[in-house]
C-alpha cells in the first residue's frame, strides 16, 4: 500500500491506500484539514472559536450540529462529566492556546452549556463568550471528513490520526497500547469497514498528574481510568465514547449508539463490552 505522512492539528496523521494520492486529492485533504481546523481549533488566534471566545456570537460550520448533538448525548449519559465548554478548565490547568502547562486551580465547566450554547444544520451561536473546545470527538469527526473526502479513491483505505483510525475494506489488526508502556499492548482488536479511537492519560500530559482528560464538573484530571479504546462504524463517535468510558454513564452511551469497547483502569485491569472482539492480554476487572 502507498503511505501519505504528514503533521496537522497537532498530531502525526498516516493515510493508507492500494492505489496512493494524487496531488489533487491530497489537496482535496490538507483544505478540509485547514477548513476545520480554521473553525473549531482553540490554539489558534484567527479560528471562529477564539472569536467567539472574545466576542460570543456565531460559528458557521456544518461540523457544529452532529458534534453537539453528541455531546449533548455524551453530557446526558455522563451527568454533565463530559461538556464542550471545557476549554477555560484545560486552560486554567495549562493546557492553554500557548501551552504554558502552567497549572493554577481548577475551574469546573459551566453546567448550564446547552443555555449558552444553541445550534442548528449551519453552525452554532453562543449566547455569551464562552471557549469551546471539541476535542472529546473533533478529532474522530475530522478522521471521518477526511474519509468521506477519499471516497473516490478505490481499494483498501486506512486513515490514522495520531491511533484515532477508520478502516475501510480489508481488515486491519491494531494493537492496544498499553497506557504506561509504548513498547507493550494489552489487547490486539482486527478491525474491518469502522473506526478505533483511543485516549489515554499518558498522552498530553504535564505536571505532577495533569492531563487532558478532565471532569467537566470540577476541573480535576480523571484519575481511576488510564486508557479507553472505542470501536464504532465512524469516528466521531467512537472518540466520543473513548472519552466518555472515562465517566460513570459511558458503557450505558455506548450501548445505546451501538459502540464496543475496552477501558484499562489506573491499577492494571481491564474491561470491556459484551460484544467487543478484541483479543485482551491482561486481567480483567
Amino acid at each position: 500500500m502507498a503511505t501519505w505522512r504528514f503533521e496537522a492539528i497537532g498530531t502525526r496523521w498516516e493515510i493508507e491506500s492500494d492505489e496512493g494520492f494524487g496531488e489533487p486529492t491530497q489537496r482535496a485533504v490538507t483544505v478540509e484539514i485547514e477548513r476545520f481546523d480554521r473553525e473549531w481549533s482553540r490554539f489558534r488566534s484567527d479560528s471562529a472559536v477564539t472569536r467567539v471566545a472574545r466576542e460570543g456570537g456565531s460559528l458557521a460550520s456544518p461540523d457544529a450540529a452532529p458534534m453537539l448533538d453528541a455531546y449533548r448525548d455524551a453530557s446526558a449519559a455522563t451527568a454533565g462529566a463530559v461538556n464542550p465548554l471545557v476549554g477555560d478548565s484545560l486552560s486554567a490547568l495549562g493546557y492553554d492556546a500557548a501551552y504554558s502547562l502552567t497549572a493554577g486551580s481548577p475551574v469546573a465547566a459551566p453546567s448550564d452549556w446547552q443555555r449558552l450554547v444553541s445550534w442548528t444544520e449551519k453552525g452554532a451561536t453562543a449566547s455569551a463568550p464562552v471557549l469551546l473546545d471539541v476535542g472529546a470527538l473533533g478529532k474522530g469527526r475530522l478522521v471521518d471528513l477526511v474519509t468521506d473526502v477519499l471516497s473516490g479513491v478505490p481499494g483498501d483505505l486506512v486513515v490514522d490520526a495520531g491511533g484515532d483510525i477508520r478502516v475501510r475494506g480489508r481488515a486491519v489488526r491494531i494493537g492496544l497500547e498499553h497506557p504506561y508502556d509504548a513498547t507493550r499492548a494489552i489487547g490486539i482488536i482486527e478491525l474491518q469497514d469502522a473506526a478505533l479511537c483511543a485516549s489515554a492519560v499518558n498522552r498530553r500530559a504535564w505536571g505532577d498528574g495533569l492531563h487532558h482528560v478532565l471532569d467537566a464538573r470540577t476541573g480535576v484530571p480523571v484519575r481511576t481510568w488510564a486508557a479507553t479504546w472505542a470501536i464504532a462504524p465512524d469516528a466521531m463517535r467512537a472518540d466520543a465514547v473513548a472519552t466518555a468510558l472515562f465517566f460513570d454513564g459511558g458503557p450505558e452511551l455506548a450501548a445505546r449508539w451501538g459502540v464496543e469497547w475496552v477501558r484499562m483502569s489506573t491499577d492494571g485491569r481491564a474491561e470491556r463490552s459484551v460484544g467487543c472482539p478484541a483479543e485482551l492480554f491482561t486481567v480483567r476487572a
